[in-house]
């Protein structure tokens, strides 16, 4: 495998380094310039950053890992015992409890 790595990145980067044009190894003033998306930034690099969607992001990491163990779970259901059940229980109480959180932060007025 590692033979076969090397004998298809030998041709790779020489073919590459042949049909790169010679001025691309000097940069010029254009492609020094700092972009990003075609547009040049403007201000400061670090800005203040908005919470507004705290509680929304903070739902979505939830969701996100409760689904994740869900199908672990539901798709290893049949060769699991009945014990396996509490755990996930648990687990989903926890998970529920951290949406509840989530919810009762996006209600908030005073952390805005």
């Amino acid at each position: 495998m590692f033979g076969f790595a090397c004998a298809a990145m030998a041709p790779a980067l020489l073919v590459s380094r042949m049909l790169s044009p010679e001025n691309k190894k000097q940069p010029n003033p254009v492609k020094t310039l700092p972009m990003e998306c075609g547009q040049v930034p403007s201000g400061a690099g670090r800005t203040h950053f908005m919470m507004q969607y705290y509680a929304y992001v903070l739902m979505f990491v939830i969701f996100d890992v409760m689904a994740i163990f869900l199908y672990a779970w539901g798709s290893s259901l049949l060769d699991l015992p009945r014990t396996a059940t509490l755990p996930i229980i648990a687990f989903l109480g926890i998970m529920f409890a951290a949406m509840a959180f989530a919810l009762y932060q996006s209600k908030r007025k005073d952390i805005w």
